[in-house]
């Protein structure tokens, strides 16, 4: 049996006249790289949207605890108290509780009352974690009716019980066993990424415009008069996007599992099952969900127009340097350009490091990719996850 341990996720998506990922000053990102400036799509952006795809083959359909990223966490156990049947004082309590015994970091020392309960900075918990502390908050008040007596019961709970915290099972979340979670708190246990996602980027030179446009009153024009009620500009940018994903099957096994990473090979099919439906899953989202800001204006969706899928145990690599001499956007047929570049990259470094990877790939036009074999979107993730679960020979293709 030969289980993969990267699994190399490379794909082009096509958008024209979109703004998918805005910089501080509301414009396309940019990304310096070879002999031309491009547009890009920072891996944020992407992993934001995976994560919150409403999906046939969403991360929250998976059935796996998801988490929750907010400033408002303690708040948000504050009212599951509530709910719970305390009384509003004591869990405002417990919330304060939780934050001077270390589980998140403060927000601003002179805040009062509910904004008391706000962190400096938006942390990711499972909802595992946070049912769990509603239900042991809960049962201490039970015990301590009094605020300062219940502070104190929960600063022990949280020192002695922080083994049982991080041994929750998916206790942080799919989206912290996916793309990790690094936290500074004494309790909260960080998680290393098992999914990695570089920023993705124009294979030319950067194509933007400024979009002029205007506001019309309509009951100002009914009275008759001229004039608009706004003049506004935004930037769009069109272009053909190189993005890449890595998969880290062990990573992300131990993550889901709560083994070690080391024994990743040895555990039975069934602690690998949960993996494979994973990666099946990102499968699709990586291939179909779009980002995108001012969605309502221009509507950028596309769903990928090449994507290759690597399996192996070598180190990963990017393709990335197939593009490092932007294309030039004046090109008849730059999609299917790009396509020949990325086979012809993939060929190159076979030939160099003699390291065929098992791979397989979809693609709307005509091309050949070294020892791969064309499959539809459905076949491709299948494929990948009987390769996590079950295990394959090297492909032998032509």
């Amino acid at each position: 049996m030969n289980l993969p341990r990267f699994i190399q996720i490379h794909t082009l998506h096509n958008y024209p006249g979109a703004l998918l990922n805005r910089d501080d000053a509301g414009l396309a990102k940019r990304l310096p790289y070879g002999d031309a400036i491009r547009t890009r799509i920072s891996s944020q952006c992407l992993k934001r949207h995976w994560r919150v795809a409403e999906d046939h083959f969403s991360l929250a359909s998976l059935g796996v605890p998801m988490a929750v990223r907010s400033r408002q966490t303690l708040d948000l156990i504050r009212k599951k108290l509530i709910e719970a049947g305390l009384s509003e004082e004591l869990a405002q309590s417990a919330g304060e509780g939780l934050r001077d015994a270390g589980l998140l970091d403060k927000g601003g020392k002179e805040s009062k009352g509910k904004e008391a309960l706000e962190t400096g900075q938006a942390v990711l918990m499972g909802s595992a974690e946070i049912d769990y502390l509603v239900k042991r908050c809960a049962e201490l008040a039970q015990e301590n009716t009094e605020a300062k007596a219940l502070k104190t019961a929960i600063a022990k709970f949280l020192k002695d019980e922080k083994k049982n915290i991080e041994a929750l099972k998916h206790g942080s979340g799919l989206e912290a066993a996916l793309f990790g979670r690094m936290v500074t708190s004494d309790v909260l246990a960080s998680r290393d990424a098992a999914v990695y996602v570089a920023h993705a980027f124009t294979v030319h030179e950067a194509q933007v415009e400024n979009d002029y446009f205007t506001v019309v009153d309509d009951l100002l024009r009914e009275a008759g008069e001229l004039g608009s009620a706004g003049i506004f500009d935004t930037e769009l940018a069109s272009g053909l996007y190189y993005g890449y994903v890595v998969v880290d099957v062990p990573q992300l096994i131990a993550n889901l599992e709560g083994e070690a990473a080391k024994d990743w090979a040895t555990l039975p099919a069934e602690k690998r099952e949960l993996a494979g439906r994973v990666v099946q899953h990102l499968l699709h989202l990586i291939a179909t969900v779009s980002p995108g800001a001012k969605r309502g204006s221009t509507a950028p969706f596309d769903w990928a127009k090449f994507l290759l899928v690597e399996v192996g145990d070598w180190q990963p690599r990017s393709l990335a340097g197939a593009f490092q001499n932007a294309l030039p956007t004046d090109h008849t047929a730059l999609r299917e350009t790009a396509v020949q570049m990325l086979a012809d990259e993939v060929g190159k470094l076979d030939d160099a490091y003699g390291a065929t990877l098992d791979r397989r790939f979809l693609a709307l036009d005509k091309v050949s990719v070294p020892n791969a074999q064309r499959l539809s979107l459905n076949d491709l993730a299948t494929w990948v996850q009987a390769y996590i679960t079950q295990g394959a020979a090297p492909a032998q293709v032509a």
